[in-house]
This record gives C-alpha cells, sequence and structure tokens, in this order.
C-alpha cells in the first residue's frame, strides 16, 4: 500500500502529463471567479445604462420634428334617409360631414444648431444636447381636385397648422409660426401616438395660397439626447446641422451630401437635400395623417466604446491571460525542475483574475488608460515579487515579467482598436504560439529531460 502511494507521489512529481493536468484543472476551476467579475462588470454597465436612461428621460430623450403642416377641413356629403310619419315614406337628404386634409410644404429649409454637454450623476455621466432650429419655407398650390372637392366646400376659416415632435418635454421655448405677415402660436395637442402634436389656432387669409406661395418661419428650442431626426415633408427639403458633437453617427433613412459634411474634434457640419421623388409618400393626405417616423433622418450623438464595455471586452481574453501565465510558470519548471506547488498556482491565478475587479473599480473613477496603468502595474508587481521568491533565480523571474507586461500591452493594443483588432490579435496569437513551441521544443514530453 505504501510502495503504491510512493509510485502515485513520484508520479505526481515527477510527471509531465500529472503537471500538465494539474495547470488545467486549474485553470478550470479559476474560471469560477473570473465569471463572477464578468457578472460584476455588466451589472454595472447595466446599472450605467439605466442611470444615464434616467437622466435622459428627464432632461429630453431623442427628438423627430415633422412640421409644419397645414390641417384643413372640408365637407362631403353622405345621403341620410328619414321616415316621414305623415306620408310613410322615407324622405332623402345630404347631410355634410367633415374631414381633413393635411398638405405639406413646398419648400423647407431647416437650420439647426445642436450644442452638446455633460451630465453627472454621482460617477455615471450622459450626454445630452440643446438645439436651436429655425425652420422656413412655403407652401403653394394645394390640391383638392384630387378629391373633386368644390371651393365652396373647403373650410378655409377653420384651418390650422400643425407641427408633430416625439419630444414635447424637452421644448424650451412658446412655439409660434409666422405665416405670411401674421404669427400663430402653437399648443400642445392630445395625443396617444408617438409622435405628439402642436396645433395652432385658427389661420386667416389662407384661401390666397391658391393664387400665390405663402411663406412661413418659426424657431424651435428643444433639449433631447440621443439623436435628433427631421422628417422631409417638403417637395424640397434642405436641411444643414452644426454640433459640437466630435462623434456623430448619420443614420436613418438619407446620409448627408458628402460634399457639406465635415467632421472635426471641435465637432461636425452636414447638409441634405432631399426631394420628393426621393421618398415614398406625396405632398398631401386625406382624413388620416400617418407616423412618417420611418422616413426620418438625422445624426446620433454617438459616444464612444466607454470605460464598461471596454471592460468586459478585456474581460473576454481572461481566459488567455490565465493560461498563457501559468502556462510560462510550468514551461519554467519543466525546464528547471524548481517545484511549485498547486496552490501557488492557485495564487497566481486569482491574482491574475483580480486584476479586472481593480480594473473595473478604478475606471469608474478614473478613465480608462489611467486604470488599466494602474491594474496591470499592481497584478504585474505581484506576481513578479512573488514568483521571485517560488523560483528563485533572476533570469526566470525576468522571463516573467516580460511574458506579463508583453500580455497586458498586447491586449491593451487590442481593445483600442476597432476595425483592426480581429487582424491584430490574430497575428498576435499567432507570434504567441509560435514561441511558445520554439522555447518548447527542447522539452523530452516522454520524460524529464530537456536537451542541449
Amino acid at each position: 500500500m505504501t510502495t503504491n502511494r510512493q509510485k502515485i507521489g513520484n508520479w505526481f512529481r515527477n510527471s509531465i502529463s500529472a503537471k500538465m493536468l494539474t495547470v488545467g484543472f486549474l485553470i478550470l476551476i479559476l474560471l469560477i471567479p473570473l465569471g463572477f467579475v464578468k457578472d460584476l462588470i455588466r451589472e454595472r454597465g447595466f446599472r450605467q445604462a439605466e442611470v444615464i436612461e434616467e437622466i435622459n428621460t428627464k432632461w429630453g430623450n431623442q427628438v423627430v420634428l415633422n412640421g409644419p403642416i397645414l390641417k384643413i377641413p372640408y365637407h362631403i356629403y353622405v345621403e341620410e334617409k328619414v321616415f316621414d310619419e305623415k306620408t310613410k315614406t322615407f324622405l332623402t337628404s345630404q347631410k355634410p360631414e367633415r374631414h381633413y386634409a393635411y398638405f405639406f410644404p413646398w419648400e423647407l429649409d431647416i437650420q439647426s444648431k445642436v450644442q452638446t454637454k455633460p451630465l453627472e450623476r454621482g460617477i455615471y455621466e450622459s450626454v445630452v444636447f440643446s438645439s436651436e432650429n429655425v425652420i422656413k419655407g412655403k407652401f403653394a398650390k394645394l390640391n383638392f381636385a384630387v378629391k373633386e372637392i368644390k371651393e365652396e366646400d373647403i373650410l378655409w376659416d377653420k384651418a390650422t397648422l400643425l407641427y408633430k415632435t416625439s419630444n414635447l418635454k424637452g421644448i424650451r421655448n412658446t412655439v409660434k409660426v409666422g405665416l405670411g405677415e401674421k404669427e400663430y402660436a402653437l399648443k400642445p395637442k392630445f395625443d396617444n401616438s408617438f409622435m405628439n402634436t402642436l396645433e395652432s389656432g385658427y389661420l386667416s387669409d389662407l384661401e390666397n395660397i391658391q393664387e400665390q406661395a405663402l411663406s412661413f418661419q418659426s424657431n424651435i428650442s428643444i433639449n433631447g439626447s440621443n439623436q435628433l431626426q427631421f422628417i422631409p415633408i417638403g417637395k424640397e427639403t434642405m436641411v444643414n446641422m452644426k454640433s459640437n458633437w466630435h462623434s456623430p453617427s448619420f443614420n436613418g433613412n438619407f446620409l448627408p451630401d458628402t460634399e457639406g459634411k465635415k467632421i472635426t474634434d471641435a465637432g461636425f457640419e452636414a447638409k441634405w437635400k432631399i426631394l420628393e421623388t426621393n421618398r415614398r409618400f406625396g405632398q398631401y393626405f386625406f382624413d388620416n395623417l400617418p407616423d412618417l417616423s420611418q422616413f426620418s433622418f438625422g445624426t446620433e450623438f454617438l459616444v464612444p466604446i466607454d470605460d464598461y464595455q471596454k471592460t468586459e471586452r478585456t474581460s473576454k481574453y481572461g481566459l488567455m491571460i490565465i493560461g498563457l501565465t501559468l502556462l510560462v510558470f510550468l514551461l519554467i519548471q519543466i525546464s528547471s525542475k524548481i517545484p511549485i506547488h498547486p496552490f501557488q498556482y492557485l495564487m497566481i491565478g486569482l491574482a491574475l483574475v483580480m486584476f479586472y475587479t481593480l480594473l473595473i473599480s478604478i475606471s469608474e473613477h478614473q478613465n480608462y488608460l489611467v486604470a488599466y496603468l494602474i491594474s496591470s502595474i499592481a497584478v504585474v508587481a505581484l506576481i513578479t515579487t512573488y514568483s521571485r521568491s517560488i523560483l528563485k533565480h533572476p533570469k526566470f523571474t525576468l522571463l516573467v515579467l516580460g511574458s506579463m507586461f508583453s500580455l497586458y500591452a498586447f491586449i491593451f493594443v487590442i481593445i483600442q482598436l476597432e476595425d483592426f483588432a480581429l487582424l491584430v490579435g490574430s497575428i498576435g496569437l499567432f507570434i504567441i504560439l509560435g514561441i511558445i513551441m520554439f522555447t518548447s521544443r527542447k522539452i523530452d514530453w516522454n520524460g524529464m529531460q530537456v536537451t542541449e
């Protein structure tokens, strides 16, 4: 019995396979605390998203603007039968019903100036914006003939002007529209749809619009977050947007003209020109005005990859860092016959896991670069100092220091890259594999001999 135990003990002490199995098992065990750390990173990221959403909701969410739109009532006549008791017959009469026509501008010119700024709550920060929008254009040639509506059935004196927006809460001025020589204030109208309505009082002198174009102008100051978009309802829609934001993402159905687009560290400028033929709706609707938000276009004020996203991406390389670091110690042990206890491997692995806890906690108070430097230097210093007492030889300690420094520098470079991350990562892993193959070629894997 004692002899068998001695044989098993000698096998574990002297067998390369036993050492490899032990290290492999420890790597699997270390996936448990690494998984907990990843959950912590995701939880903190979700908390950040919740706080940012709360800040944005109170300041003003995404903004979609649609207008101005002329809303003109008209009558159509339906046949109504009424039973006459005296004659015992049905009498037929024409009963008027009120319907509405919605007409879009012939020309729509929007000048939008957007100023972004950060809002903070505790350790979290959100980027919001305030925009000043000058909206000009003209209405002309309202076509009722398509519905065969007579002139006397058009209720010109009951016409109103509409704006639709996704964010009434964010409006910071009394919206007024100058139409011709008169000015009208718009008031909110209850609406359950995504786009809320602002409507003017009754317009006057609108009949002249059939003979000559009627110009309009309005100013809308609105707070929002995430994105600012417009709907191209003009027969010709022109939009010019300027902002101090350095990372715009132009989205929606239409992209800005390449000639008028400028993006610098100080901000951006973009111009759009959209014609009626570029979209899938005309210049008027009868009876119902549909939701046209699917045709919107504009800018998303894209926040660059934040520290939580970078930390989560970094944690995805945790298994690689743990595996390669322990592999370095294993190769040193095999080649030098220096005994390393499984407990010591475990301590080294836990120190590597602690890197991510340090990274997420420090990055909540400093930027990612500072947090990464502090965390990596702390962990590398800890493991290097620990390995010095284990390996008891300067060249092995320097090997551990150099390999860990290279690993953390390699991961940092990959995280900073976006378009070339996969390419650089693949090349780096190929080089690492080549180095391991080259350094381990002299090891006699069937025994404990290292060839010269």
